[in-house]
């Protein structure tokens, strides 16, 4: 199976002599939209003083050249290349920024979808302050803010001889075109409205230069037609590094921009090649294609042991390809290793499935059963009583007496007889979030002493996080009667996607069961030091679990041992307040905690190295797991 999806391609003039003709021709090239001057070069104007500065007659082109539609929706406006707002020289600076203005005005009354500015040095300071103040006059238009993915200065520079390490070293700090772009929305604010159009080069930068790209609000690709090659059939082609950069970082659901002169005799080639990429990356993983739409959006975690699930999310979880034939598994291999061939038709193992919603786990212990020609007795306890109508229906029409379903809330049941298996699925996306220890713990009783526990253990990682997206996305969340700081203190499940991992993941909080423990506790406490490779900005962190269900039988969703085609979890986001700027070598200190009390359970956080910060989510001021 193969994606259907097309690239969504836009075409970079270099000037339009007839506006209407152009947007034609591109329109029949197949491509989506044209990236064009707000003010031809000839209508360059001084508005503060200077010859032309009382020339008559427009200084752009007109309006009613095109449809409102098509200004709307076809146009992406780009602002005059000789505009420098940043000049030392005080009259050029004045000069620019009245032609700026001027610029923005013309784009706002268009009804621009967007406007591209392009940065071309380290100081933008006064350019941002400028679109900051236009995002809040309430402006309509994005900005694509285009950068080059490594400066020219830097490809130039490697290929001199006179220069040592240390002065090359020091030369790509100060053109590292990341740092350009970060300086400049870290003034605006990391607002939303602020896109990246990312200019591909020739030679691609290190895959962590890349990595840290994938992690910004990536709007399109800028790809120039010099980088295309040209094939035996006298058609555009990239290299295979360029098609694999390309590849990857689709997923971000880019737009692409080609921009320079037609070097293949029609430009329709080169939108016909980005189609035939786009139409050879492969979506055939289940989770792929169930979490298509999901990418970066917020989700607040499950409590299913506080609220009741509707029957559409049990039919989601149940759809799951990978969970419930694990599980399964380790039924089959809990029941060969505990009923020997002599004994297979004398003994039976009492099974109970706490927490059995609908009744897959009660599915997969039978078909265990089965497969391994084993006899079991089942307990189904479930405290939603509108799954347990389907269970008791499952029951009397399929299961018979083989299977005893239990309306009761696991923790208050008082069993008939001891388990030799407890099987449940309270896991949630950090392991423990959906108070699997508090629930196991509190049925353990009824396990007898060589019994097995299914999950045996689970534990949770955490990862530093940036992700502009993100960010924006829980800032942009507000709720009157919550406290200022709620969103930032709520951590939320997400499909992650536009994102840069900071670090290695690492282990935070362990449980294991049975819970042999003298003293039942489980509160926890830890600190990670994390060590940051290279600069960048923190926007949170990133949770995941994996879980031992039995013996080598386990369910991660861990990034690098994800069981493959599982989607039941997706990771768990937990914001900052501010977003911290880390610099290449520091030691990022986070403390966490896991605290309870007779009602709730709830997660603190916070962030001491090498800038100490606010603790999130105080005695679970904004958000608790409820008991």
């Amino acid at each position: 199976m193969s994606s259907s999806r097309r690239a969504s391609c836009g075409l970079d003039l270099c000037s339009a002599t007839d506006l209407r003709n152009s947007l034609h021709m591109a329109s029949e090239a197949g491509f989506d939209f044209i990236c064009l001057s707000i003010v031809h070069p000839r209508f360059k104007r001084e508005l503060i003083g200077g010859k032309s500065k009382n020339r008559t007659g427009a200084f752009t082109r007109s309006d009613l050249i095109l449809s409102s539609s098509d200004w709307n929706n076809l146009i992406v406006g780009k602002l005059s290349p000789y505009l420098a707002v940043d000049s030392e020289d005080t009259h050029f600076r004045r000069q620019s920024e009245e032609a700026l203005n001027q610029e923005l005005m013309y784009a706002a009354h268009l009804c621009l979808p967007a406007v591209m500015v392009t940065l071309r040095g380290p100081k933008n300071t006064n350019l941002a302050r400028i679109l900051q103040s236009k995002f809040q006059s309430n402006s309509t238009y994005q900005v694509w803010v285009h950068v080059f993915m490594e400066s020219p200065a830097i490809t130039a520079m490697q290929q001199r001889s006179d220069m040592n390490e240390s002065e090359i070293a020091l030369e790509k700090k100060k053109n590292d075109t990341w740092h350009w772009w970060n300086s400049f929305r870290s003034v605006c604010n990391f607002d939303k409205k602020l896109g990246l159009a990312l200019e591909v080069s020739p030679d691609i930068p290190p895959d962590e230069v890349v990595s840290r790209w994938a992690g910004e609000p990536l709007k399109c690709l800028v790809l120039p037609t010099s980088l295309f090659l040209t094939n035996k059939k006298g058609y555009p082609v990239l290299s295979r590094p360029h098609q694999a950069l390309i590849r990857s970082l689709a997923s971000l659901d880019v737009q692409i921009v080609i921009s320079g002169n037609d070097k293949h005799g029609n430009i329709r080639y080169y939108h016909q090649y980005m189609d035939h990429i786009w139409q050879t990356i492969s979506h055939v993983d289940p989770l792929t294609v169930y979490a298509r739409g999901y990418e970066d959006y917020l989700q607040c975690p499950l409590q299913p042991l506080m609220d009741n699930l509707e029957s559409q999310t049990y039919e989601i979880f149940e759809k799951d390809p990978v969970k419930y034939t694990e599980y399964q598994r380790a039924i089959y291999s809990v029941l060969l290793d505990k009923i020997s061939l002599e004994e297979k038709d004398q003994k039976v193992l009492i099974v109970m499935v706490v927490g059995a919603g609908r009744g897959p786990l009660v599915r997969a212990a039978l078909n265990a059963s089965q497969k391994a020609d084993r006899k079991i007795k089942v307990y189904a306890v479930e405290k939603n009583p509108n799954a347990v109508v389907t269970l008791e229906a499952q029951q009397e029409e399929m299961w018979g007496d083989q299977v005893t379903v239990i309306s009761c809330d696991m923790r208050d049941w008082e069993a008939p007889e001891k388990a030799d298996i407890l099987v449940s699925e309270l896991l949630g996306s950090f392991g423990d979030n959906e108070l699997s220890p508090e629930c196991l713990d509190g049925v353990q009783k009824f396990l007898k002493d060589d019994g097995v526990s299914i999950p045996a253990s689970y534990t949770s990682y955490l990862c530093p996080l940036q992700s502009s997206k993100l960010y924006n996305e829980v800032r942009l969340c507000k709720e009157k009667d919550k406290h200022p700081l709620h969103h930032f203190e709520t951590p939320y499940v997400v499909h992650l996607q536009n994102r840069l991992e900071l670090a290695p993941v690492q282990p935070l909080f362990r449980f294991d069961h049975p819970n042999r423990d003298e003293i039942i506790d489980n509160r926890r406490y830890k600190c990670l030091n994390f060590k940051i490779s290279q600069d960048c900005v923190l926007h949170g962190f990133s949770g995941f679990f994996d879980s031992i269900l039995y013996k080598d039988i386990n369910l991660s969703i861990l990034p690098e041992t994800h069981s493959k085609g599982m989607f039941s979890w997706f990771p768990i986001f937990f914001p900052i307040r501010e977003p911290i700027h880390l610099k290449a070598g520091d030691i990022l200190e986070v403390h966490f905690w896991r605290l309870c009390n007779r009602k709730n359970v709830w997660y603190e956080w916070c962030v001491t190295s090498p800038v100490p910060g606010p603790l999130h989510n105080p005695n679970g001021r904004s958000y608790t797991i409820g008991l």
